[in-house]
This record gives C-alpha cells, sequence and structure tokens, in this order.
C-alpha cells in the first residue's frame, strides 16, 4: 500500500486545519446559555438540514458503507427508509412541542410531562449510548490512518479527538453548525470524485451501464427484499418498521440532533431542515453504496487482495500458516482469471449461462476470502496479536490509497476525516448540553449564565476525554456502521417509548413509566445477548420496536394496577 505523497498532506492539512480555525474564529466568545447551547437560535433551514446530515454521516458511513456494499450489494440501503416517515412525525409533533416549551435538550419535557427521574434515566441512557458511539466515531478514521502512516491507533485516536475538542468547547452549538456546512461541501465533492474516477477506470468497452449490469449479476444491485424471513437482516420491512422507530429515536429524542434543529429560528425552520434531511438521506446512502458497488466492479478487472487489511496479510505470512495463506493466494488469482472470460462472455452475450457462473465464481472467491480469515484469526492467536480479520471496513481506502491520482488522495482522506469531526462535535456538544441541564442545572442551585456557559465547556471537554478513552479501548465489530446502529437500537426504543407514553398515552404517569423503563432496558440487553449467542434470532433493528412496545406495554399495565400513583401529568 502507497503512502501519501506531499501533495496529499498538504491538500489533508490545509482542509482539516481551514475547518477547525474557521469554527473556532467563527463563535468565539458565546457569553450565555442561549448562544452557547442552541446557537443563538440562528439557524436558517439549510444549516439545519445539512448540520443533520452531517451529524449522522460520520467517518463510519463514508469508510464501512462501501466496504458494506463491496461485500453484501445495495440491501444494506433498505436501512433508511425510515428516515422520510420519521420525519414527517418528528416535523408535525416533536419540534412544535420542543418551540412551545422552549426547552434546551429532549429530556426537559420529561419531567414537565412525568418526573424529574423520568428525566434524569432518559437522559442518563442517552449519556451511556451516545458516550459510546462518540468514542467509535473518534475510533473510525484513526483506523485509516493507523494503515497510512503506520502509526498505532492510541496516538490517532488523542489527535482526532483533541482537534474536535478545541472547536466544539470554544463555540458550542454554532461552532458545530457553522463548521458541518463546509465539512459536508467537502464531503460531497469528495465522493463525487470518487464515483466518476472509479467509473473511469474501469475497461474502456465497459460502460456505467455494462457495469451495472455485472453488478446484477453477482447479487450486488439486490435493493429491495420484501421476505419475512428475520435472517435477512436489511429487508423492506425491517426498514419501514424498525428503521422508521430508530429514526423517530434518533432525530426525535437524541441530543446530539435534537440541539441542531433547537438552534433554528423559527419552527418553520426547523421543519423546513428536517423535511430537506428526509428527501436527501436516502439518494445519499443509496449513492455512497453504489460507490461500493463499482469499486467492486473495478476489483472484477483488477486482482484484490485475499484480505484488505495489510496488518492482518502481515500477521499471518509471519506465522506458520504463510503456506497455507499462499496457496489461497494462488487459487484466488485462478479464480480471477477464470471469471474474466465469464464477464467478457457475459458482456457480448454469446452465453446465456454466463450470469450464473459469474455468481458461482463470486462464491469461489468469497469462499477463499472467509478461509483466509480463519487462517489470519489461527496466526494472530498463536502470536498473541490482536488483529481484525474483517476487512469490510478496509475495502475503501484500500481502493483510495492504490488508485487515485496525488492530492485527491488527501481529499478523500479529509472526506472521511471531515464526517468524523463532523458527527463527533455534534455528539460532544450534546452530552455536553444534557450533562449541563439536565443534571447539573437541574440537581444544583441557581447559577449565572457565565458559570452555565462554563460548566458546559468543561463537561463538553470531560466526554472528549472520555469518547477518546472508549476508542482506545474499541475494536472493530462486524462492520463500523452496524456497530454504531447496534449501540443504538439497544437504548433507542426504550427512550423512544418514553416519548411516545409522554405524547398518546395521558392516563400514564411518572412511577410507572420509571419502572418500565428500568424493566424494558434490562429485557433488551437480554435479548440482543440471546440473539448474539444464537440462542433466540432477532436482528437488532427490530431492538428498536420491540423496546419501544415493551415500555409501552409495561409502564401502561403497571399504571392500570397501579391506580394511586399521585404523579402529576402536564
Amino acid at each position: 500500500m502507497q503512502t501519501l505523497n506531499w501533495i496529499d498532506w498538504v491538500v489533508l492539512g490545509i482542509t482539516l486545519t481551514t475547518i477547525v480555525a474557521y469554527g473556532t474564529w467563527q463563535t468565539k466568545g458565546s457569553k450565555n446559555v442561549q448562544d452557547y447551547l442552541k446557537g443563538g437560535n440562528s439557524s436558517k433551514w439549510w444549516t439545519i438540514g445539512l448540520s443533520v446530515m452531517a451529524t449522522q454521516a460520520s467517518a463510519i458511513t463514508f469508510l464501512s458503507t462501501p466496504g458494506q456494499a463491496f461485500n453484501d450489494g445495495m440491501g444494506f440501503v433498505q436501512f433508511y427508509f425510515g428516515i422520510p416517515i420519521a420525519m414527517v412525525v418528528i416535523c408535525m409533533v416533536f419540534i412544535p412541542l420542543y418551540h412551545r416549551l422552549k426547552v434546551y435538550t429532549a429530556y426537559e419535557f420529561l419531567e414537565n410531562r412525568f418526573d424529574l427521574k423520568t428525566r434524569t434515566l432518559a437522559a442518563i441512557l442517552f449519556l451511556i449510548q451516545r458516550g459510546l458511539a462518540a468514542g467509535i466515531t473518534i475510533f473510525a478514521p484513526a483506523i485509516i490512518l493507523s494503515v497510512v502512516l503506520g502509526w498505532d491507533l492510541l496516538t490517532l485516536n488523542i489527535i482526532i479527538g483533541v482537534l474536535v475538542i478545541i472547536y466544539t468547547v470554544s463555540g458550542g452549538t454554532r461552532a458545530v453548525n457553522v463548521t458541518q456546512k463546509h465539512q459536508m461541501v467537502v464531503i460531497f465533492i469528495g465522493m463525487l470524485v470518487a464515483f466518476f474516477l472509479i467509473v473511469s477506470k474501469l475497461p474502456p468497452d465497459i460502460t456505467f451501464s455494462k457495469a451495472l449490469d455485472i453488478a446484477g449479476a453477482s447479487g450486488k444491485m439486490e435493493v429491495l427484499d420484501f421476505s419475512f424471513n428475520l435472517n435477512n437482516r436489511y429487508t423492506f420491512w425491517s426498514g419501514i418498521i424498525g428503521g422508521t422507530f430508530l429514526m423517530l429515536s434518533y432525530f426525535g429524542t437524541d441530543q446530539s440532533q435534537v440541539q441542531r434543529y433547537l438552534s433554528g429560528k423559527s419552527v418553520k425552520e426547523m421543519q423546513l431542515g428536517l423535511i430537506f434531511n428526509g428527501i436527501l438521506k436516502v439518494p445519499m446512502q443509496f449513492f455512497i453504496l453504489l460507490v461500493g458497488v463499482m469499486v467492486f466492479v473495478f476489483y472484477q478487472f483488477n486482482e484484490a487482495p485475499v484480505n484488505f487489511n495489510p496488518t492482518a496479510t502481515e500477521v499471518v505470512l509471519n506465522s506458520q500458516y504463510a503456506d497455507e495463506f499462499k496457496s489461497l493466494l494462488k487459487e484466488q488469482k485462478q479464480v480471477f482469471n477464470d471469471k474474466q472470460t465469464l464477464i467478457k462472455s457475459f458482456i457480448d452475450s454469446d452465453n446465456p449461462n454466463a450470469s450464473k457462473y459469474i455468481a458461482i465464481a463470486n462464491e469461489a472467491n468469497d469462499a477463499i476470502r472467509n478461509e483466509a480469515k480463519t487462517l489470519i484469526d489461527k496466526a494472530a492467536e498463536e502470536q498473541s496479536i490482536k488483529v481484525e480479520s474483517n476487512d469490510k471496513d478496509y475495502v475503501f481506502i484500500h481502493f483510495i490509497l492504490n488508485n487515485l491520482p496525488r492530492g485527491l488522495i488527501g481529499l478523500l482522506l479529509a472526506v472521511i476525516l471531515s464526517a468524523a469531526m463532523s458527527s463527533t462535535s455534534s455528539e460532544l456538544n450534546a452530552l455536553g448540553s444534557t450533562t449541563t441541564i439536565d443534571l447539573y442545572k437541574r440537581n444544583t442551585s441557581e447559577k449565572t449564565e457565565e458559570e452555565m456557559v462554563k460548566a458546559s465547556r468543561w463537561f463538553t471537554f470531560a466526554w472528549g476525554i472520555i469518547a477518546i478513552c472508549v476508542a482506545c479501548i474499541a475494536n472493530l465489530a462486524e462492520n463500523l456502521i452496524q456497530l454504531v446502529n447496534i449501540i443504538g437500537s439497544i437504548f433507542y426504543g426504550n427512550v423512544l417509548g418514553i416519548f411516545l407514553l409522554a405524547f398518546f398515552f395521558k392516563f400514564v404517569k411518572g412511577n410507572a413509566v420509571f419502572v418500565g423503563a428500568l424493566i424494558t432496558q434490562v429485557l433488551v440487553i437480554t435479548l440482543y445477548l440471546l440473539d448474539l449467542n444464537d440462542i433466540i434470532n432477532l436482528p437488532f433493528l427490530w431492538l428498536n420496536f420491540v423496546g419501544c412496545a415493551i415500555v409501552i406495554t409495561i409502564a401502561c399495565i403497571l399504571q392500570i394496577f397501579n391506580k394511586n400513583d399521585k404523579t402529576i401529568t402536564a
């Protein structure tokens, strides 16, 4: 894998330094809570829309999503089908209520409706899951740079975390919003450039249309799956049902997103910002997945490594399994050569069975890659080394470093790091706000505006340190983008259920909700662990729906049998 050229360093350095410096300079000196936590309520709808998109589109999106498509095709886009539905519900129900109550955090509303302990519980659940997710959004780009620069992950986690802390602590919500607009511009430009370069690097006789045909013959263009099979993690139904509940939780109750649109000038600006996000998000994810599919097509004509993680390859080649691994390399080369004949036959349409044979060849290649992962795991265990054999998250970065021209490599790395910084800054900003408003302010004596801003800065800084610590002990799961969504799904359904009880079940009071939420969280974690150990089959997306349904059911039952609950409802 080639190293960065000085031109790449210049592009990367200028891009990141400019974003950090601009965000710090534009927003320095926030003196009151309104400015620091809600950006002075000055954001226009396009700023809100881009900021909401940037918060969700972390480095994991641009690092993992192409690798997800490379391995499993376009079906992952179904995960996002619930976004437009969720945006409409949030615009109609959540935003008008939050605006009328003039809340700084989503959880303030829960005390008005239920009681302090329910508000505190929801805030703590948010802090736990978002604190973990913030660490992972730092960890993701650190993996990239560790491969590119050969630096250790600990150093990189600290560097990336400190960069984000600088402007987030300095400028608060407005700093996040200001920088995210520019980060999204860099991201859009970079991904468009990557897409057209990938297509241009295909053989001269392979048009974009033929590339799609090849991807389709390899099973990568199957976008919709209407089956009810729980063994299929991503289906139309899991996206529409589970995805809607996940997105309602994320955009409606997760402070990292709520804080983005609470900075809007008016209810209309907030609603337009979310509708803008709802319209663009699915096409954006479709496009990023399509980039991954085009990378797959590229490697149908160019030999790919048997494992895209160079560190993993190095480990196995320095072990007793080196000969077996080299044998797999020869098998893969033979499969690749055979596939060239099949693809040519498929394109020329002179063999009606060519499509079937291409699929068989790809299955053979996948089997070889799986065998390689097994050898890597054995070699790592033998040497007592921690190395990741699952290489989905390395596919896109491998392509970037080995096939893009100088300068553009720096731009694409800037895209991924900009996404990491934008998402992490939103998370730290929200973690600091929630800790300040829902825990510190609510449980201490009256504080001045200056004291509140100072406390929020310190809490934001502290969460930044915690996120760096989480990043330092993190490890790759099956796929980083799935790991983040798994963490969210464990907590989001429960929190969403609490809010839906507040909105629509007026007879339910605080004690029933609090106890129901505690029981639900234990049950959801138990269900996830049972699925993880193959005792039951419940894909993580369904945890959002299940958690929401459980807390509503338990709270209603408890309230019916506890008519003496005197908790005041708003």
